[in-house]
């Protein structure tokens, strides 16, 4: 574990040296991130213009689901996607071999090396997002909602983690799997939004086959005193069992893959 952490700071430290050389980019994403939630919140006018709730969610429970919506999608940025994004590149280039040669284990240093700190803007803007609206909601966080909420979040970028790694893991065989990495995309858009207004088999798909559900909705539910245990019992089982059959998949492709050295 300490061996990890170190690494894990080494990386961020090298990913935030190179980032800060466009501070630019700071401003640029600035800009982005404002538009984007400017959007968002103008569409929810529009929702609530028509309806004063929204399959039982009210326009402040639903900012607060915009705001973990934020913030997952600043935290898959800064991190989750970069990292795979390169990791399909070196498949495909077959430069891969670089991280298999060095003395750690190859799936913890593909999914920590590229770190893009100006995304965390994303991060603090959802969670500004998210405390506004708790205190339009003011029905008050317990320590306990607070605890749920964490778990939560932590469980919910586990699973989109596994998801991109599996995903991912792809480009062994197939050649255009970024196609299938830009489809996701346009999912995890369907989260700003709770999974319950989608018809079912919607709701299935966002739940268990691309698990917008648990990374944005449940972290949501914590927070709205509509998280139950049996929920967060399912998500903890999802979790772990994303990262066995993720792993799983890691290992196998790596039976496939001829780099340059090969």
């Amino acid at each position: 574990m300490i061996r990890f952490l170190k690494l894990l700071f080494a990386y961020f430290k090298i990913g935030s040296m190179n980032e800060l050389q466009y501070r630019a980019n700071f401003f640029l994403q600035i800009f982005q991130s404002l538009l984007a939630l400017v959007v968002g919140v103008f569409g929810l006018a529009l929702i609530f213009n028509q309806t004063a709730t929204l399959a039982g969610w009210s326009p402040a429970e639903l900012l607060a689901v915009m705001g973990v919506f934020f913030i997952m999608g600043g935290l898959i940025r800064v991190t989750i996607q970069p990292n795979m994004e390169r990791l399909m590149s070196e498949i495909r280039d077959g430069t891969l071999d670089y991280t298999l040669t060095k003395p750690a284990d190859a799936q913890v240093l593909v999914s920590i090396r590229e770190v893009r700190i100006w995304q965390s803007v994303d991060i603090f803007m959802g969670f500004l997002v998210l405390v506004y609206a708790l205190l339009q909601i003011g029905n008050g966080v317990s320590i306990l909602d607070a605890l749920a909420f964490a778990a939560a979040l932590v469980m919910g970028g586990l699973m989109i983690y596994c998801f991109w790694l599996m995903i991912t893991t792809g480009a062994f065989w197939v050649i255009r799997i970024n196609q299938v990495v830009e489809l996701f995309q346009g999912i995890y858009q369907a989260g700003r939004y709770p999974v319950g207004i989608y018809p079912g088999w919607i709701r299935i798909l966002l739940t268990f086959l691309v698990p917008v559900a648990f990374a944005v909705t449940v972290p949501a539910e914590s927070l709205t005193g509509r998280l139950t245990w049996q929920t967060l019992s399912l998500a903890l089982a999802l979790t772990v069992i994303l990262m066995i059959v993720a792993r799983l998949i890691w290992k196998f492709g790596l039976r496939s893959y001829g780099g340059a050295s090969a």
